[in-house]
């Protein structure tokens, strides 16, 4: 079957609409922002040497600021903010999505080329014209408006095209903080390996760069030239673009109930999953997915998401910030009592287990005699590991560690599917995998014993936001999963979505589950 024959184009066709959407707003948001704080910060120290070289400097910082990095730092910051306000003067708001991180640390990624072509444009006006605009009797501020903007704005706009385009590229990178953009086609394709939504993702995100750039070129060449006419078709088009993103929000319901998922593809079945289910009870439902672990249960915490699936070791270590080990049933009970001090409710467990496990091939473990952790320490200085972008900073690394001081030749990080095939093909001798994961039996990989128990139970569990705990209709939608889903089901779900065609996707994947676990 020919690539673009793919059904999956049209699956991503599908999500246009509010990806498109979504992405346009912030971006232009973002742009506006950078806009009216760049252009005057320009203007006013163009003509002061000291604070203008302060200004570019820390926009030249901020730019040499990855720009992933740039959107999650905003977000614990405005976390931090909201809590004052709130404390202080009785404010809230919310650091989550939209307006907060995804568009303020774009706004500022947006004013280095502003600043810089604005100072240029308004230092290179040959100062005889200015004084020229003196002699005439024009004012300080008439010559800016009159002389040197209009001579300076062929740069100024050159500044601003650049500053659109990095932007609205920079602004797929903010789905992990909760902002939907057409990012949410790249990480959903890159976690569930659906090369057409990476495409689609890519492609739509250029084409949107160059559109935004002509417009505004048209704008520029109307100012130039003093002509009415591109300039308010570029206005007319700008106006257009948002006026369309518009569109497909106006007849969304706001009492949709939202569903959450982390980056990886099993969250994303998951969400389609509970997403089905809400539908299927009559309850309007959509799916927030590419969430990180940090922001995606502070989401909750805060109602702006409304329930998602989260694994009982990573709240324990990460959320309770708890070094200890405990039983299952006791460590559940615990982390229920603890989720309900802040009023979230812990619905209860799938019926699977997704913990982190050393992973190395089946062939190569039997070779080298390594069935158990404390095997693999002994043969640890000659291998090396790969885990995902957090495991080697989360607790359970540490307690492996510390538990059976474990020391390797070498340490990567990977996007998780990737690791499975690294370490099937040796490119890396050890992975942190997943348990519940399909791939370890399609790569003949096999899962190390953890005879000390140096890693917390992993339980499926199902979290409710404070504002859904006495919401019976949608407890009711769910319960019937609970308990139903064992970890041989949920490997082969999990397989089923790493299989890169059209039956892969988490829609499909997630009604193949439902068949299956429906009928228990």
């Amino acid at each position: 079957m020919s690539l673009f024959a793919d059904p999956r184009w049209g699956e991503a066709l599908s999500h246009l609409p509010d990806y498109l959407g979504n992405h346009v707003r912030v971006s232009l948001a973002a742009l506006a922002l950078g806009l009216a704080v760049s252009l005057p910060l320009a203007i006013l120290t163009r003509n002061r040497p000291a604070p203008r070289a302060v200004l570019l400097a820390l926009a030249s910082i901020v730019q040499t600021v990855p720009g992933l990095a740039l959107l999650a730092l905003f977000y614990p910051l405005l976390l931090l903010a909201a809590s004052v306000t709130l404390a202080w003067f009785g404010i809230s708001f919310s650091a989550f999505g939209f307006l907060p991180p995804a568009m303020l640390a774009l706004a500022l990624y947006s004013m280095l080329p502003v600043l810089r072509n604005g100072i240029t444009g308004l230092n290179g006006i040959d100062p005889a014209l200015i004084e020229a605009a003196k002699g005439v009797g024009m004012t300080a501020r008439q010559s800016l408006i009159m002389v040197e903007l209009p001579l300076a704005l062929p740069v100024m706009m050159a500044g601003i095209r650049t500053a659109a385009v990095w932007v609205i590229g920079t602004a797929t990178l903010s789905t992990p903080i909760g902002q939907t953009s057409l990012g949410n086609y790249i990480f959903a394709g890159l976690q569930t390996q659906n090369w057409v939504f990476v495409l689609f993702g890519c492609f739509a995100s250029a084409l949107l760069a160059l559109a935004v750039d002509q417009l505004l070129g048209l704008i520029e060449s109307g100012l130039r030239h003093r002509s009415r006419l591109p300039a308010a078709l570029g206005v007319i088009g700008i106006a257009a673009l948002v006026l369309a993103t518009l569109v497909p929000t106006m007849g969304r319901s706001s009492q949709s109930y939202v569903v959450g998922a982390k980056t990886f593809a099993e969250q994303y079945v998951l969400s389609a999953l509970l997403r089905d289910r809400l539908q299927a009870a009559g309850l309007p439902a959509t799916a927030r997915s590419g969430l990180g672990s940090s922001v995606i249960f502070e989401a909750l915490k805060a109602g702006d998401i409304d329930l998602y699936v989260d694994y009982s070791g990573t709240l324990w270590a990460n959320q309770l910030h708890r070094a200890d080990i405990k039983p299952r049933a006791e460590l559940l009970a615990e982390l229920k009592t603890t989720l309900a001090k802040d009023n979230i409710t812990l619905l209860g467990e799938l019926g699977f287990e997704n913990a982190y496990a050393l992973v190395m091939p089946k062939k190569r473990a039997e070779a080298l005699g390594i069935r158990t952790i404390p095997d693999l320490a002994a043969h640890a200085p000659t291998l090396s590991i790969a885990g995902d972008y957090e495991f080697f900073s989360r607790p359970e690394w540490a307690a492996l560690q510390k538990s059976y001081g474990l020391s390797f030749r070498a340490q990567r990080q990977m996007q998780p599917d990737f690791m499975y095939a690294a370490v099937a093909s040796g490119e890396v001798d050890v992975i942190a995998g997943y348990t519940s994961d399909g791939l370890i039996a399609k790569y003949d990989l096999v899962v190390l014993d953890d005879p000390r128990h140096a890693i917390p139970p992993y339980d499926a569990i199902l979290l409710l936001a404070p504002k859904r705990a006495g919401d019976g209709t949608l407890q009711s939608a769910l319960k019937p999963l609970l308990g139903k889903i064992d970890i041989a089901t949920m490997r082969e779900a999990n397989l089923r979505a790493s299989g890169n065609d059209a039956n892969s996707s988490p829609d499909v994947v997630a009604k193949w589950l439902w068949a299956k676990v429906g009928r228990r």
